[in-house]
């Protein structure tokens, strides 16, 4: 492989504002590639790769460089620690002269037979991990640190999935059809938002176990399903597409600018069913209450089980993180459960691997006042050694008739 300074340089001013500024890594690449049209497909590949690759294998990287990099000179040695452990020959640089390629791999190989520097991760993360996954955690680990798959929905109120498919493989696209109804694997990584198919509506970008959410919660045409926990809806317009835009659904966030985005997303998708409503207090929530024949909690959670698609997650969240987030999921529980109706159904999902986030959670629910009425029928936990793709959990409950439904 060969470097390009400028590239190598571009790579740790993003690195530096990722880790020193806490800013996101999607949008510091996104905004570094935006600012540098000039670039060619290659560079801008190269950069992505090095950024990405550098978040993901953080703590393995400074490990075997002895300290967290800080300074512009650090950061240029965990670069050229991470293309010497690769097996690359590094470029006479003034910048890597003070490495020593044979005592770098002697160190990478020892620290690597270390659990949480191996896959690359903080102390905290590997004592829960293995606390509430136990013999299965090393594998989470693995498979955790595989490059994510793309991951495409077909939307079938637009177009069918051999359609689609069709359509890509006229664009030299190669794809594969995968069990999942709607979903298409794009073996080769590429960038598919500017293209005219995605501006038409017909597909979204989405990860393979999250097509498995809404068909779990078993809606049907006509129905009045609510989305409590929204976000930019790409499991609203999934279940618009299973009810065949005939319906009504109505997306809830307590962020205003996430269901704008929805709706625009919707108009996109043809979809006519939608409405939006920002959540502003708990009255908000009380004139929903015995009204949805369907009711989908996806709730916030710590987002471990998309480590392959965002592994700077296990940098940014913490044991104090997730103790607010398990009493913001039990609290959804609690709040947002009446909207589903007397016979009603609901699901509760995250995009977490921990037990603490997802069984229990359920268990506790269930043994409460609120979630008295409810009945578990069925639940699937997915890791992502199990599938490949992302690791995710859903329970489906149901509501308990009562006389008159009331």
């Amino acid at each position: 492989m060969r470097l390009y300074r400028n590239l190598v340089a571009a790579s740790i001013d993003a690195l530096q504002k990722i880790f020193s500024e806490n800013r996101l890594a999607d949008q510091v690449v996104q905004s570094l590639l935006r600012s540098n049209k000039k670039w060619g497909s290659k560079d801008r590949r190269f950069l992505a790769a090095t950024v990405y690759d550098t978040v993901r294998w953080y703590r393995l990287y400074y490990e075997v460089y002895g300290k967290k990099p800080v300074s512009k000179s650090e950061w240029w040695h965990v670069l050229g620690i991470m293309w010497l452990t690769q097996d690359n020959e590094l470029p006479q640089w003034e910048e890597f002269s003070a490495l020593d390629s044979q005592e770098i791999k002697k160190k990478f190989t020892e620290l690597s037979m270390i659990r949480k520097i191996k896959a690359s991760i903080p102390d905290w993360l590997d004592d829960v991990g293995f606390l509430e996954l136990g013999d299965k955690w090393k594998d989470v680990l693995t498979a955790s640190n595989l490059p994510a798959q793309l991951v495409l929905r077909a939307n079938t109120l637009k177009t069918t999935r051999m359609g689609f498919v069709n359509e890509l493989k006229s664009k030299g696209i190669l794809t594969e059809l995968m069990d999942i109804p709607a979903g298409v694997l794009v073996p080769v990584r590429r960038k598919l938002t500017n293209m005219p198919s995605y501006e038409r509506g017909y597909f979204e970008i989405q990860d393979a176990s999250s097509q498995q959410v809404a068909p779990f919660l078993d809606v049907k045409k006509g129905m009045y399903v609510v989305d409590a926990c929204a976000g930019a809806g790409g499991k609203s317009l999934h279940i618009a597409a299973l009810m065949e835009d005939k319906g009504r659904i109505l997306s809830l966030d307590v962020e205003s600018e996430k269901l704008f985005q929805l709706q625009k997303r919707a108009k996109r998708a043809a979809v006519s069913i939608l409405k939006t409503q920002v959540i502003k207090s708990k009255k908000s929530i009380l004139q929903l209450h015995n009204l949805a024949d369907r009711l989908l909690l996806d709730v916030p959670c710590s987002g471990l089980g998309t480590l392959r698609r965002s592994p700077h997650i296990k940098w940014r969240f913490n044991p104090k993180l997730l103790k607010k987030t398990l009493v913001k999921q039990q609290q959804i529980l609690q709040d947002y459960s009446p909207i589903c109706k007397s016979g009603g159904k609901m699901v509760y999902a995250t995009c977490s691997v921990l037990p603490s986030e997802n069984q229990q959670q359920i268990k506790t629910f269930l043994s409460s006042q609120a979630g008295a009425d409810f009945k578990l029928v069925s639940e699937k936990s997915i890791l992502p050694q199990d599938e490949g793709f992302d690791g995710f959990y859903m329970a489906l409950l149901e509501k308990k008739e009562t006389l008159g439904g009331w």
